[in-house]
């Protein structure tokens, strides 16, 4: 889910579009695993010490030039309107069901260069403003109605009565008297430095605000801001568009806490005739619970104080990408017929824990830069770097799985493998319904980004990060149905005796079909093993018993 970057003007900015003048804005392996994760964790630890979300803090940030005017963007989120009446209260329970953005110890600080140029008699020697508006009244600021492209008034727009020179022209909406907002913060004198007057601006009706403080004098080039913004909602300080994922990653910790107990009840029931294979499936719903309830626990954190958890965060992170790498590796082994048409890997063992490792690293990568910031989008640029990367290792995993499970149906075919082949022909369907929503999908968010470019529809923003995890859950779900512990193991448990699976068939096959179907089942028993010899089998449970396998042969 994208939402984090720079509080300030040098990450993404969402820019608004004042005509064609403003605002743009917008548009071995487990120790391998083991050191790639402590070089991240020290990274982040050391480079984010402080991890902000709706507190968007500024530190010695400039002004962008545009047009006539000088902005700097301090934030943007979707906010709902307060559920009751405002007062300037200071107990905490007054907050309950406030909305507001506060400026706590904002500070602009000016050239020597320019404060020099100004007289000591003077009482307002430079003006900074901060404005507040939402998406709908992007219009309302600079003269796009004055048909000008000007953003600061000039003398002839002052002479026309519609502003004050020196201030940014701003039109008020009639049907909210409320918005846009303006503050305006004036030096003094020969000071370098003023401070903006500590204030809480509260919201009165639901939208997606924008934050911007700009000044019109040129000699104020230069300027510098430092500070911090607190945004808050009626229920909390998450953003409007996070506040539904932490009731649905709510919801999804019961679903796999469910699921958990219909697996653990299954595994108990039929504990002894358990295959490998159901090891790893246990794993992976046991990752699942612990990201969903890691991810719940972060975001219900950061309603309560404000900022990110980031101890949490890291953790829910990891499970995320730790989860993610192991349940596609789950879903490429048991393509390739695990614990079915193979007891081992074989010599693909390497190439499988080497796409794994690769995985685990880019999408680890990914998660911590997305979630350990503010909540503006990063760089379009950044996000690509590292995007790319987990979208390639996904087309490989694809490539990979249904590659495999075109070989696996084929062997299944020549054995006659009644039962097992319809189980991974059920397999394969799910998987390919599972492609296909996924294309679908991302056709759609693409449309989605690409049609909101200002986050207008921000209300609705939840829904696409909630549609993969839920998505990972039917899957998983689809397995535990598929490869559910039962009295009867053989039917999709992989035989060691070379006529595998035709305990099932002789009642079927005669005559010569018998023989012929035998032989060639022997022939791919045995290519089978000998591919397996010299294989990890501590990794994915094999055994080590080629030499008098080959003699029962």
């Amino acid at each position: 889910m994208p939402m984090t970057g720079d509080g300030g003007g040098g990450g993404v900015s969402l820019w608004f579009r004042f005509r064609p003048s403003l605002l743009d804005l917008h548009s071995n392996g487990c120790c391998n695993v083991f050191t790639i994760f402590v070089i991240l964790y020290l990274t982040c630890s050391t480079s984010m010490t402080h991890v902000h979300a709706s507190i968007h803090a500024y530190e010695n940030e400039t002004f962008i030039h545009r047009s006539n005017s000088f902005f700097f963007h301090g934030g943007s989120e979707g906010l709902y309107a307060s559920r009751v009446p405002s007062f300037n209260d200071t107990e905490e329970n007054s907050l309950n069901g406030k909305s507001f953005i506060r400026f706590e110890s904002i500070t602009f600080r000016r050239t020597k260069k320019s404060a020099e140029n100004k007289n000591t008699m003077q009482q307002k020697t430079g003006l900074v403003e901060a404005i507040i508006v939402k998406v709908k009244d992007r219009n309302n600021i600079g003269g796009a109605y004055l048909n000008s492209d000007a953003i600061c008034c000039t003398p002839e727009h002052a002479d026309s009565g519609s502003c004050k020179v020196g201030e940014v022209i701003i039109r008020q909406n009639l049907d909210d008297p409320g918005g846009p907002k303006r503050i305006q913060t004036f030096f003094e004198g020969k000071n370098e430095e003023t401070k903006m007057v500590l204030q809480t601006v509260d919201i009165s009706s639901t939208g997606m605000y924008y934050l911007y403080f700009m000044f019109c004098d040129p000699e104020l080039k230069d300027t510098t801001i430092s500070g911090r913004t607190v945004w808050r909602n009626p229920d909390g300080y998450l953003p409007g568009k996070m506040m539904p994922l932490m009731t649905f990653y709510g919801l999804m910790s019961l679903a796999y806490l469910f699921l958990g107990l219909f697996w653990f009840l299954r595994f108990v029931q039929y504990w002894k005739d358990i295959i490998q294979l159901h090891y790893h499936i246990t794993a992976v719903i046991g990752l699942g619970m612990c990201e969903m309830a890691l991810w719940y626990f972060e975001y219900s954190n950061f309603n309560s104080t404000g900022s990110r958890p980031m101890a949490i965060t890291l953790w829910a992170v990891t499970f995320t990408a730790v989860k993610k790498t192991v349940s596609r590796l789950l879903i490429l082994v048991v393509s390739m017929g695990y614990g079915v048409v193979r007891p081992t890997l074989g010599g693909i063992t390497t190439r499988v824990y080497f796409l794994g490792v690769a995985y685990f690293v880019a999408s680890e990568a990914l998660e911590l830069v997305e979630h350990l910031g503010n909540i503006n989008d990063f760089s379009g640029k950044a996000r690509l770097f590292l995007v790319l990367p987990v979208a390639l290792l996904d087309a490989s995993f694809i490539l990979w799985t249904f590659s495999s499970l075109s070989k696996t149906l084929e062997k299944l075919q020549i054995r006659k493998s009644v039962a097992k082949l319809e189980l991974y022909r059920k397999f394969t369907n799910s998987l390919a319904v599972t492609v296909l929503l996924s294309v679908l999908w991302i056709g759609y968010e693409l449309y989605f980004n690409a049609s909101d470019p200002l986050s207008e529809l921000w209300r609705r923003a939840w829904i696409i990060p909630a549609f993969w995890t839920l998505l990972a859950y039917v899957i998983l779900l689809v397995i535990c149905i598929l490869w559910a512990p039962s009295q009867n193991p053989t039917r999709y448990a992989y035989s060691e005796e070379t006529g595998d699976d035709f305990d099932e068939e002789v009642v079927k096959l005669t005559g010569s079909g018998i023989k012929v179907t035998g032989d060639m089942s022997i022939m791919l028993e045995r290519k089978d093993r000998k591919a397996s010899v010299g294989a990890d089998h501590h990794v994915f449970g094999g055994h080590g018993e080629d030499k008098e396998e080959d003699k029962r042969e």
